[in-house]
């Protein structure tokens, strides 16, 4: 009788372990769906990229093109580029959208004609990019730097 008791108590008690470990992992899993796991920090989610960023970059033609270009929380922008020297005194002003690359690290501006249009986004300073997508190397790659002011 006691050998009975016994197997009947370790049954009872495997059943409501394994119908507790199931429900556990049944609130684990709606847990998990309802609430995804971050994909991981990046510039886009991490860096205080919204502003205004300025520099002057190297010409061929001129003394330099002096660049301001203001980054939007709603991914729109606006750049201004004045080219330095030059008796016309060109400036160009272009405004649009800006998307994200899939690594949250570099912006493409949307509705650019002519120039770049590629940026590499960190903390307090922006490259530009080469018309590869590339950071720029070399003794001026310096001069490539945008400040956030």
């Amino acid at each position: 009788m006691n050998i009975k008791l016994i197997t009947f108590g370790l049954l009872a008690a495997l059943t409501l372990q394994a119908s507790c470990t199931s429900s556990t992992q049944e609130s684990e899993t709606k847990v998990e769906e309802t609430n995804p796991l971050p994909l991981g920090d990046n510039t886009e989610t991490s860096v205080d990229w919204n502003g205004t960023y300025k520099g002057t970059v190297p010409c061929a033609s001129c003394e330099g093109i002096e660049v301001t270009l203001t980054l939007n929380m709603d991914r729109t922008y606006k750049i201004v580029t004045n080219y330095l020297g030059r008796n016309d005194a060109l400036e160009q002003e272009n405004t649009g959208s800006f998307t994200w690359n899939e690594s949250g690290s570099i912006i493409t501006l949307e509705e650019v004609a002519q120039g770049p249009n590629q940026y590499k986004v960190g903390e307090g300073r922006i490259w530009q990019l080469d018309m590869n997508g590339e950071v720029i190397q070399g003794d001026l790659a310096d001069h490539y730097i945008l400040t956030k002011r």
